[in-house]
């Protein structure tokens, strides 16, 4: 059976991959468009988020309704037509869902993963 640090270990390494993943292409030297700055900042704050979250359970709620903000203005700003109305949607609702997590009116399943 698994233990708490061995999952914090894990999450750890996931936050440090996308960290990673995110600035390959800066350090390839690959051409740097604005599909690339809108993924390396998403990666980066998700990362970031995901750290915050697995050391003060009690911000998950706060963590994901800025998650959700930073999605859609990055993903409005930097990205084209088609894609950029896809990701306000995504962060709209990832802001809806954190909203109804503080106010505690999603089913007690899902409410469990905002409230440890």
């Amino acid at each position: 059976m698994a233990n708490v640090k061995m999952f914090k270990l894990l999450g750890v390494m996931l936050a440090l991959m996308l960290i990673v993943w995110a600035i390959s292409p800066f350090v390839t030297h690959k051409p740097i468009t604005t599909e690339v700055l809108a993924t390396a900042i998403i990666l980066i704050l998700i990362a970031i988020a995901y750290f915050i979250i697995l050391y003060n359970p009690s911000w998950t709620k706060a963590v994901f309704f800025f998650e959700g903000i930073v999605i859609g203005v990055s993903g409005y700003m930097l990205l084209d037509y088609p894609y950029s109305v896809e990701f306000v949607i995504v962060g709209l609702i990832i802001i809806i869902i954190a909203v109804l997590a503080y106010l505690q009116k999603l089913p007690p399943k899902i409410l469990k993963w905002f409230y440890r």
